[in-house]
């Protein structure tokens, strides 16, 4: 048990001699004031907590100067004075608290953005379709090689702000080339599969991204989840099939085939591995850094600038899989960015170009940006839950008269029960019990 206690110089012939005094509270000392945690704030010590009011006086050594440097090193170091013990350790548990709550704030806040963002990403991608309806290859290939631009020119300038340090940049490259790679052939099979597969089996199946996130996660960064979290995933799976398949027969699912399910499905597990291994970069970045972060650039540069490279490798197959010759690819990417500056014979095919295309390519941008901020922040489960939330609210916009879309489509009949089913998947999951001494479930 810790004691408030005062230190006085006593005239004694042995320094060690230690004398006590009655428990009587003398009349100039005041313990409502001492006892006081405001007193302490003022201090600088927050947290303080004071357990006993029992005194001891120590015979000091001859010579010394009572309250001098120690007074001194007091005050420069903003701690309560050395007269009143306090109990360190539930000061750190009350600065461990303040940094978690503030931490779940930032998680909560950069996952908000990132379902605002997600929404718009899905929204504007139609809308940029709308002129490009015969170029979604170009537009495709657009995002894939303009990043690279864009991406390097930010780390550029981040680098001579000085955001962006050597170390940073000397870190190890072989994970960075596996994420260009897997984001390549998770591209490339989805493509494969979303080309056959009809448009209700494609929502069913992505909910298996979720899954793949949970076991990988598992198995290659030692995660373990709670049964209330791997529950609120489920139902967050189950009320996204429900809100987007409702209005569609899901009995085409096997139609196109068992294989062209399969490898939609191989094409998540990709992704799922590729967020798994970014969140694996940031950790091992934390080691080397001894405690620092890598700046996000640097992941988005390197990683686009791979898959760029494994995408240029991969054409002839990509092309030919959107209908398009490779010896007649020359051509089409010529009509694309024709229809995309909406000059020439291609301004009066191209309207909202290329206003429409230039904004999904911001908003994609800025929501992976978000997305890979929330990776880093949190964990890969969490931005998927994010990701994930932001396509039932994106088929309620689908609902509004946009601009160039026409007649508004009608909501699915099990929207409003899908949408209840995954609100409360989320609940679930970010409940945590109040005897759990684990992380919070919001940085699982």
């Amino acid at each position: 048990m810790s004691a408030c206690c005062r230190r006085a110089a006593v005239a004694a012939t042995t320094p060690a001699e230690v004398r006590h005094i009655p428990r009587r509270t003398p009349s100039s000392v005041n313990y409502m004031h001492v006892n006081n945690r405001k007193c302490w704030e003022r201090r600088g010590a927050e947290g303080v907590v004071l357990r006993s009011r029992r005194w001891v006086i120590e015979a000091a050594v001859a010579g010394s100067r009572p309250g001098g440097e120690e007074e001194d090193e007091v005050k420069r170091r903003g701690q309560p004075p050395r007269c009143c013990s306090f109990d360190r350790e539930a000061v750190a548990l009350v600065k461990s608290n303040g940094e978690d709550v503030d931490r779940r704030g930032e998680v909560a806040v950069a996952a908000a953005a990132t379902v605002v963002l997600g929404v718009g990403n899905r929204v504007l991608y139609k809308l940029a379709l709308v002129p490009l309806k015969h170029y979604p290859f170009f537009l495709a290939q657009l995002a894939t090689f303009g990043y690279v631009i864009v991406y390097f020119s930010i780390l550029y300038l981040r680098y001579q702000a000085g955001k962006v340090t050597d170390e940073m940049l000397s870190l190890p490259k072989s994970p960075l080339i596996a994420v260009g790679l897997l984001e390549a052939l998770a591209a490339a099979s989805g493509m494969a599969a979303g080309a056959i597969l009809s448009g209700a089996a494609i929502p069913v199946l992505s909910q298996s991204f979720l899954v793949w996130q949970l076991v990988l996660s598992y198995i290659f960064l030692g995660r373990r989840y709670r049964y209330n979290q791997l529950f609120g995933c489920f139902l967050v799976a189950v009320g996204v099939i429900i809100t987007v398949a409702s209005g569609s027969g899901t009995g085409s699912l096997m139609e196109a085939g068992i294989f062209w399910s399969i490898l939609m499905i191989i094409s998540f597990l990709l992704q799922a591995a590729d967020t798994v291994l970014k969140e694996t970069i940031f950790l091992d970045a934390a080691q080397r850094l001894k405690g620092g972060t890598v700046d996000l650039f640097v992941i988005n540069s390197y990683g686009s600038a791979y898959q760029a490279v494994f995408v240029c490798i991969l054409l002839p197959f990509l092309s030919n899989l959107w209908g398009i010759p490779f010896g007649q690819l020359p051509n089409y990417l010529k009509d694309g960015a024709a229809c995309f500056l909406n000059v020439g014979a291609m301004s009066n095919r191209c309207n909202g170009a290329p206003l429409l295309p230039l904004l999904f390519v911001i908003v994609n941008m800025g929501f992976n940006i978000s997305l890979l901020h929330l990776l880093k922040i949190s964990s890969a489960v969490v931005s998927c839950l994010a990701s994930t939330l932001s396509v039932p609210i994106s088929v309620y916009f689908f609902t509004l008269p946009l601009p160039y879309l026409g007649v508004a489509s009608s909501l699915p009949p099990g929207f409003v029960a899908g949408t209840i089913v995954l609100v409360v998947g989320l609940l679930i999951y970010l409940w945590r019990p109040s005897n759990s001494s684990s992380n919070p479930s919001l940085v699982s």
